[in-house]
């Protein structure tokens, strides 16, 4: 089956320096993929080039068979491609459920004028808005948080927020930015069972994630970058064997399960 997304020499260079260089990833269909390497490797200027953040120096980036690296954010979103930053905001003042409806901003067609006169295209919209919503905070577990103050939340539910945000958009393709960080050992599960029932779902996931053990459970496949380079690529079993990433990020193998230190 062709892949979904297709990452194909990708480099990007500030001046002089090389955050990434010549760096090739393929996400298939309904597969979880994960890029894990230490601070400073590329993971981070890897998702804001594929989410169109950052412009590649050079190589390609495909999506759905098109190429992609040329377009702007929000055409991305509306080719089915979503983002949870880790650093995403929670609005304060704002529901759980307006904050998720903020994720549906990307694919709706109305303007800012249609809003003001609300116009009948606006209010087709907001109603549609108001439906990926509800179908987004049923599929995080969030449903009976809709009408609770967004910031009011314990900190694994905004992570589950977060993500219920990026669903909104009704993506294929959904790029999780560090999702466990900060969370207790009973928030982190119930994240990675959402994250798992997702895949259930058939939808494609790319992760980049500290949390070596979260990696271990979740991942189909993993992409170690080291110095902005892939180092090594396949299943977890076989890159925590791999002597390069033990020597750059893993350290004893016997230990690579056991979470991050």
């Amino acid at each position: 089956m062709p892949a979904l997304l297709t990452v194909s020499g990708a480099t990007r260079r500030f001046g002089g320096v090389y955050a990434l260089r010549d760096v090739d990833l393929e996400v298939a269909p309904g597969e979880t993929h994960a890029v894990i390497g230490p601070n400073g490797a590329g993971k981070s200027t890897l998702f804001k080039l594929i989410g169109g953040q950052l412009v590649a120096t050079a190589g390609t980036i495909g999506y759905d068979g098109d190429r992609i690296d040329r377009l702007a954010p929000h055409r991305r979103a509306r080719r089915g491609i979503a983002i949870a930053f880790q650093d995403s905001p929670v609005f304060r003042g704002m529901t759980v459920a307006e904050n998720v409806m903020v994720g549906a901003h990307a694919i709706t067609g109305a303007g800012p004028v249609s809003a003001i006169l609300r116009l009948p295209r606006h209010r087709r919209e907001e109603a549609r808005i108001r439906e990926l919503a509800s179908v987004a905070l049923a599929r995080a577990g969030l449903s009976e948080w809709a009408d609770h103050q967004a910031d009011a939340l314990p900190l694994g539910r905004q992570r589950a927020l977060q993500v219920a945000r990026a669903l909104c958009g009704n993506p294929r393709l959904l790029l999780l930015d560090e999702p466990a960080s900060g969370l207790r050992g009973p928030e982190r599960s119930a994240l990675a069972t959402l994250i798992e029932q997702l895949r259930g779902e058939g939808l494609s996931i790319l992760l980049v994630e500290h949390d070596v053990a979260f990696v271990a459970r979740l991942a189909d496949r993993v992409t170690v970058l080291d110095l902005g380079r892939v180092i090594a690529s396949g299943p977890f079993t076989e890159i925590r064997a791999d002597p390069a990433v033990i020597a750059a990020y893993l350290g004893d193998p016997d230990r690579a399960g056991e979470g991050s230190r």
